[in-house]
């Protein structure tokens, strides 16, 4: 079968790949901080970043954010504030208090393998209670990226069931659930989203640390890790939000899951050394998976009921052959409030935001 790359994976990818980078760099400039305020400055920094990056977009009218968005259209709806809420408690809040209290007890090795489970809790979250679909392919490919994920990260004897590793598992638990409740308000501006989520998880994780004596930090240290956290946290999730926008949550984590693999390349580049046959083991099982979910092709007759929505979208792509009731300059994609029609057709498509239908 031939492969038909699509471009929401390879942005799927791209978010994989800053944010594994933010774990080498992480580590070192973690001996000067503690992990709260480390936490704290990575979120912040994602969260100023991204407000400077949506006050440049309003004030040049022909600018656009990095997922095709027109400014102007920043505000989230009210009825999706209570998703938006949820994901920042779950994924902003919770998650990282969650995995510091259970480091504290666990062992390094243990907390890297128990931390493949949040790409489980992710996909089952999203087929069990999200009813994305799944086929065989798409699942052996789920599986083989955990499975690279472990061998990326297995020690022997490493693995204990403690209550350190259930607060690992519990954070694992509180990124998945953020990760599904993300998916509901993927149409919304994915910059604006994410530059919240920074903002308010790094203020919070920045008081628990100082909450608990952490000092603080010289000017050189704070604006290295904001920089970082800009990158690796701020626009790798405005590029995960998008790629939901497309590929729905259990294939957007699957490609995700390959960020320790690009972590674990990048601390090779930094402290040369002879990659060991764990890692050549993992990145063929990530290759594999990667490669099942990439020559995935679902297609079948479906139906789609009325949707009212607004996002970034073209004309061309058989969804979109509506009229405007304002003066459009032609430019695509554009962002406005638009109400589909019902219409039944076949085509090749993924869970994205306009095929979340049973089968």
């Amino acid at each position: 079968m031939m492969i038909r790359l699509n471009p929401a994976a390879l942005t799927a990818l791209a978010a994989a790949a800053l944010f594994g980078a933010t774990t080498p760099l992480a580590k070192v400039l973690l001996g000067e901080l503690s992990p709260f305020v480390l936490a704290g400055l990575f979120y912040l920094g994602s969260g100023i970043g991204l407000a400077v990056t949506l006050l440049a977009r309003r004030a040049s009218r022909f600018a656009s954010g990095p997922d095709g968005q027109a400014p102007g259209m920043e505000r989230i709806a009210t009825r999706d504030l209570p998703w938006l809420a949820g994901a920042i408690v779950a994924g902003g809040v919770s998650g990282p208090a969650l995995l510091m209290f259970g480091l504290q007890t666990t062992p390094a090795a243990s907390a890297s393998l128990l931390l493949n489970l949040e790409g489980v809790f992710t996909a089952v979250m999203a087929w069990c209670l999200f009813r994305e679909n799944v086929d065989w392919q798409v699942f052996l490919g789920m599986v083989a990226i955990v499975a690279g994920g472990i061998a990326l990260s297995w020690q022997p004897g490493a693995l204990g069931i403690s209550f350190g590793a259930l607060f690992v598992a519990a954070a694992c638990l509180a990124w998945a659930i953020d990760n599904n409740l993300t998916r509901k308000i993927s149409t919304h501006d994915a910059t604006v989203i994410a530059c919240v989520k920074g903002l308010v998880a790094g203020s919070t994780n920045l008081a628990i640390g100082f909450a608990l004596g952490a000092s603080t930090p010289g000017l050189g240290t704070t604006t290295a890790a904001m920089t970082i956290g800009f990158a690796g946290y701020g626009v790798s999730l405005v590029l995960f939000i998008v790629a939901l926008r497309h590929l729905g949550t259990a294939r957007t984590g699957a490609y995700f899951s390959v960020a320790p693999l690009i972590g674990v390349a990048l601390s090779l580049a930094i402290w040369p050394a002879w990659p060991s046959a764990a890692f050549w083991c993992a990145a063929l099982l990530m290759g594999v998976g990667v490669w099942l979910h990439l020559r995935e092709r679902h297609l079948h007759e479906h139906t789609h009921e009325p949707l009212e929505h607004s996002h970034p979208h073209r004309h061309d792509d058989g969804h979109h052959r509506h009229e405007h009731d304002f003066a459009w300059d032609g430019h695509e994609p554009h962002t406005h409030a638009h109400r589909h029609v019902p219409i039944t057709h076949t085509h090749a498509h993924y869970p994205d935001i306009h095929h979340r239908h049973g089968h």
